[in-house]
């Protein structure tokens, strides 16, 4: 019995991977176009039936078992060793016959459908504690009148009179390195090795059709722009009414009029009048949890903040929220009656401003720039 581990250099142990590099480099050593001549001829047609063998699982194992697949005459290189084989060995998968995915064999109507991404605008209260909301889709569904088949009513696919149900057509040509087989897909049936001869009209022989619906989509709360939910099976049904992708549905926050959310934390600027930030009030607030009230310390100034703890977002699949921060921003009058231009005054003696003098601020004190600025971003 040959010795094919030995033709191709390998060990009883080699990979796959091992025995395909050991006839690339045989294989290009030994063509034709290389090396002419019978001897190299021969020993090419040794090494290719070597690798014929072993590449194959099947015929690898029964030769390991003590049967040798050309023990009863070696069969021809060209009878037995196909073209795409041999690019298979130098290419991989699928490289040699340049057909539809380069397979063995029908390929079947029925394919698992593509996933699909689509946007959902939410607002910000439903970002933060969650809740439903309902998504319009227009995607790929089953034919409902021929339920996949594509075929019209009373009428099924038949073998393909071409390549008999094969799905490709084998041809046999002389090149350089003799006489080999090429495969490629039937360009009758498109290699499914049927052909439907009377398709549905609904769905012009495809399985499927478009169609629109309306999904319920389950918004989790501490979502944010930009966050993906993937919901499974509701994407685009494949050929033939094959398996449905995936729906992948693409959070976009609206913008709120009054917070603006940093991570977890929801941000808002509070009007303060003159009088309530020098003595201090208690003022309300509309927050999205209702409303509430917010502490104002005496002499506060444009800029202070008041946090509020547990009124942010809820932390995305996690417990807790983050915090509501109150910016402070006082509010100078800008008309006053004559009474109340008569009592600041009277304020100003008593404070001993009538003639104020300006002075510049410290760089320490240069602080509430950057106070006023965080307050007006969060307007």
């Amino acid at each position: 019995m040959n010795d094919y581990y030995a033709d191709l250099g390998v060990s009883r142990d080699a990979t796959a991977e091992d025995i395909k590099r050991a006839y690339r480099k045989a294989a290009r050593k030994l063509h034709p176009d290389v090396n002419p001549g019978p001897e190299a001829e021969e020993q090419f047609k040794k090494v290719s039936q070597a690798y014929d063998v072993l590449s194959d699982a099947d015929k690898r194992r029964q030769y390991d078992m003590g049967a040798d697949p050309y023990a009863t005459g070696a069969a021809s290189f060209g009878q037995g060793f196909s073209f795409s084989d041999i690019m298979d060995a130098f290419f991989g998968a699928g490289g040699g016959a340049g057909g539809m995915g380069g397979g063995r064999g029908p390929r079947p109507r029925q394919t698992r459908g593509q996933d699909a991404l689509v946007p959902l605008d939410i607002d910000l209260s439903t970002a933060v504690f969650g809740g439903n909301a309902d998504l319009v889709i227009d995607t790929a569904v089953g034919c409902p009148t021929c339920h996949g088949s594509g075929c019209a009513a009373g009428t099924s696919p038949r073998t393909c009179d071409v390549c008999k149900g094969r799905g490709e057509i084998q041809q046999v040509q002389r090149s350089f390195l003799g006489q080999v087989m090429t495969t490629r897909p039937c360009m009758t049936c498109q290699g499914f090795g049927t052909v439907i001869p009377d398709p549905c009209r609904e769905c012009s022989g495809d399985g499927r059709i478009r169609n629109r619906r309306t999904l319920t989509i389950k918004v989790p709360a501490g979502v944010d722009s930009g966050t993906r939910i993937q919901l499974s099976g509701e994407g685009e049904v494949g050929h033939g009414n094959g398996p449905a992708g995936d729906l992948y549905v693409e959070i976009a926050v609206r913008r709120h009029p009054m917070f603006q959310r940093r991570g977890d934390d929801l941000h808002a600027t509070l009007e303060v009048p003159m009088t309530a930030a020098a003595l201090g009030a208690t003022l309300p607030l509309e927050t999205l949890d209702g409303p509430r009230e917010v502490e104002i310390a005496r002499g506060a100034q444009s800029g202070d903040t008041v946090t509020m703890r547990g009124l942010g977002v809820t932390h995305l699949r996690q417990s807790g929220r983050g915090d509501l921060t109150i910016h402070v921003l006082v509010q100078t009058p800008t008309k006053l009656t004559s009474e109340q231009e008569a009592l600041l005054r009277q304020l100003a003696t008593l404070r001993g401003e009538e003639k104020p003098a300006g002075r510049m601020a410290s760089p320490a004190e240069g602080k509430l720039f950057s106070k006023l600025r965080d307050a007006f971003k969060a307007r």
